[in-house]
């Protein structure tokens, strides 16, 4: 029965490299705010990634018709979600420190990155993929599922760690570096992605 756990964390560590929206949200509020902010950016993403992970796992297709069936709507709502956030990161006048976070809250945190997770319907055929790849048919027993997904959580939160605790030693190293000038670069990155997503909406 283990070995659903231990399949699931492979496979989020194969496929939950971090990358994109989520992974620039996770550096840019580790280096503004501190580590607890990129795990906590981080833990919203596992949680999507878990979502679609059990829609997989147990075969819901119901569900998964309806999103796949409306992906480009979701991912349009994720584009625009995406490029807000980077405009408003761009545009703003100071750096922001550890109290700031606290202020805003961290669940704000926590759901932003959930919702830039779970506007990618298409990461159900991902996981549908690699189930198929490591082998595991239709899920039978409720435990086993769980256990899978469970699995695919730790392994897609294992590299969100990685990525925090890198961020917050470079950050460290770096004494010197401007924090705001920081934000403007990673604006910058997440306004490119959602144009990006945009423009692959309207071709």
């Amino acid at each position: 029965m283990m070995l659903f756990l231990l399949r699931g964390i492979l496979i989020g560590l194969i496929f939950g490299l971090p990358a994109g929206a989520v992974g620039a949200m996770t550096v840019q509020r580790t280096f503004q705010y501190g580590i607890w902010a990129g795990l906590i950016t981080g833990l919203g993403s596992s949680v999507a990634d878990c979502f679609y992970a059990s829609i997989g796992a147990f075969g819901l297709t119901l569900i998964s018709d309806f999103l796949l069936q409306g992906q480009n709507i979701i991912h349009c709502a994720g584009g625009c979600l995406i490029l807000a956030m980077g405009i408003g990161i761009l545009w703003k006048k100071d750096a922001g420190n550890r109290k700031d976070a606290e202020t805003s809250g961290f669940l704000r945190m926590f759901l932003s990155s959930f919702a830039v997770g779970i506007t990618n319907p298409a990461a159900i055929l991902t996981f549908l993929l690699a189930f198929s790849w490591f082998g595991i048919g239709e899920i039978t027993g409720f435990i086993e599922g769980i256990l899978l997904v469970c699995g695919v959580f730790l392994g897609t939160y294992i590299w969100w760690g990685f990525l925090a605790v890198g961020t917050e030693r470079l950050k460290k190293k770096a004494k010197q570096m401007n924090l705001l000038r920081v934000n403007k670069i990673f604006g910058g990155i997440l306004i490119i992605l959602g144009v990006g997503i945009l423009i692959g909406f309207l071709i």
